[in-house]
């Protein structure tokens, strides 16, 4: 949960607020209900929701968001797996009770441990995730991005840790102003590694 969990704060921290939710989403489908987890993820997959439609004021819509997201983490601690849920609770309820609160005050940051990540402080495996992530909401081939990370990982085993791949999906999370660029090397590096992977099979059989 934990690669899930940080890709997922540091994209909203980024601001990509409805990307954020997609971090969660697949991991909490895949929870029991009604579990500490899967109240926490549901709760921040409504939180950022909450935040996404911050310029619609459509007030009735993000008063029923915040109510359902506040009653999903009411119960939980005002930290939880480090998350400080406590902060974005106190937002929630005051959202519930004035929908117009959002035009007075910023939405908070999502912490762990105190913490404001960002992608630039995402390892690897949350970084994988976000790469994901990020290909959706942009409309890039997600593909490329699954098929770079196996390499990646082979890589990583391999013992290869300054791999092109590593540094491309971590470039491609972390810069968004070269994302277009990095995208486009990234694949001609996925279809050369594909090439020759097809071109040795068979040789030794």
């Amino acid at each position: 949960m934990e690669s899930y969990l940080r890709a997922g704060l540091a994209i909203y921290n980024a601001g990509e607020f409805h990307a954020a939710h997609d971090a969660w989403e697949d991991y909490w489908l895949d929870l029991d209900r009604d579990t500490a987890d899967e109240r926490f993820l549901h709760g921040l997959i409504q939180f950022t929701a909450v935040v996404h439609h911050t310029d619609d004021s459509n007030w009735e819509g993000i008063r029923g968001l915040a109510g359902s997201a506040a009653n999903y983490l009411a119960d939980l601690p005002a930290e939880y797996r480090g998350v400080n849920v406590g902060t974005v609770l106190a937002y929630l309820r005051a959202v519930r009770d004035d929908p117009e609160y959002v035009e007075r005050v910023s939405p908070p940051r999502l912490t762990e441990d105190g913490v404001v990540l960002f992608p630039d402080d995402l390892d690897f495996d949350a970084s994988a995730v976000a790469a994901l992530v990020l290909a959706e909401e942009f409309g890039y081939e997600e593909a490329v991005l699954e098929r770079a990370t196996e390499f990646a990982r082979a890589d990583l085993k391999a013992g290869d840790e300054g791999s092109r791949f590593i540094t491309f999906l971590m470039d491609f999370v972390r810069q968004p102003e070269n994302r277009a660029l990095i995208f486009q090397r990234l694949q001609q590096h996925v279809q050369r590694r594909e090439f020759r992977e097809t071109d040795v099979d068979g040789l030794f059989e």
